[in-house]
């Protein structure tokens, strides 16, 4: 009864969030005049103006009137379309990292525009999650138009692009994709040997469409990668060409003296454990060997990444 009380006076939290983002939306409109004198050249000249702030250490909450003003203002010369009071409200809220609820008809869509420029500010990247690729195509196309006149550069996120195509994609200051395709992408970036085979770069900001649908429904069907089974035939005749070619190591070396070898060799055996390991004679004598039937490169290290697999398959033989 009491929290009642408490609420009728001061309001809910979401009333005393919204009271501070009406306050915010003054100063944006009382911006408005100061921008629409501005040419073409100067509202884009903006945008990098912001990055050297950000890069100089300004926090973008406090470059949010200023930014949110710029993409109201592009909005209406490239879009034909101005932003209402209740849309910066939505944007407020989606850059504080919210959930906000919009009717059908007051514009999502363009709601987005004003978070999504104002993270890209960074140079760090924003993704903006979509339910399918149609509207992910559609919505970077449509919305690219805004950020390509502000100076800002967009990429499509679909399947099946050539690797080079994501990274550009994912270089870009806007990404648009569907939730499945960044989570594969994430999933097989965590699969590459080298770091520049990754098709992501760090994980910054992100806006999810229909956050209902991907977080909760969405999120039941989990996300695997499956394929074929390789055939490693070819590797399994290769590596029984080099173990008769290995010698067992007679004696076991002490720790610190390096004594205790009485016959050197290429591995040796625990009899406990029932394991094979490989001394260093036997990997310069298996690395030689796989090298002349083509599996590794010359002088190259069974330790390297690529050639983990191979450690497997020599042991198993």
């Amino acid at each position: 009864m009491a929290t009642n009380f408490l609420t009728k006076i001061f309001g809910s939290r979401n009333d005393r969030l919204l009271k501070q983002y009406r306050k915010t939306v003054v100063r944006i409109n009382a911006m408005e005049p100061e921008y629409e004198a501005l040419s073409d050249e100067a509202l884009r000249a903006k945008t990098q103006e912001f990055k050297d702030r950000v890069a100089q250490g300004e926090s973008l909450d406090a470059l949010l009137p200023e930014a949110f003003a710029v993409v109201r203002e592009g909005s209406k010369r490239v879009m034909k379309m101005r932003h209402f009071d209740v849309q910066l409200m939505g944007g407020m809220a989606l850059h504080y990292g919210k959930i906000a609820e919009m009717r059908t008809g007051e514009g999502k869509t363009l709601t987005a525009t004003l978070p999504v420029y104002l993270n890209a500010l960074s140079g760090e990247g924003v993704h903006v999650v979509t339910v399918n690729d149609y509207l992910a195509s559609r919505d970077a196309k449509w919305m690219g138009r805004l950020y390509n006149f502000l100076g800002l550069t967009v990429g499509i996120n679909l399947p099946n692009m050539p690797r080079e195509e994501k990274q550009a994609a994912y270089g870009a200051d806007i990404t648009y994709g569907t939730n499945n395709e960044y989570g594969f992408d994430y999933l097989r970036d965590n699969m590459v040997y080298e770091a520049h085979d990754r098709v992501q770069r760090r994980l910054n900001y992100a806006i999810v469409d229909e956050v209902d649908s991907i977080l909760i429904d969405e999120a039941r069907t989990p996300l695997i990668i499956s394929g074929q089974a390789e055939d490693h035939t070819a590797t399994y005749l290769a590596m029984n060409k080099v173990v008769p070619l290995l010698v067992r190591q007679e004696g076991e070396a002490d720790p610190r003296t390096g004594e205790g070898v009485t016959k050197p060799g290429d591995f040796t055996i625990d009899e406990k454990s029932h394991q094979v390991f490989l001394t260093e004679q036997g990997h310069e004598t298996a690395e030689r060997v796989l090298a002349a039937h083509g599996l590794i490169a010359e002088g190259a290290s069974l330790y390297d990444p690529a050639n983990i697999t191979l450690m497997h398959h020599l042991y198993a033989a």
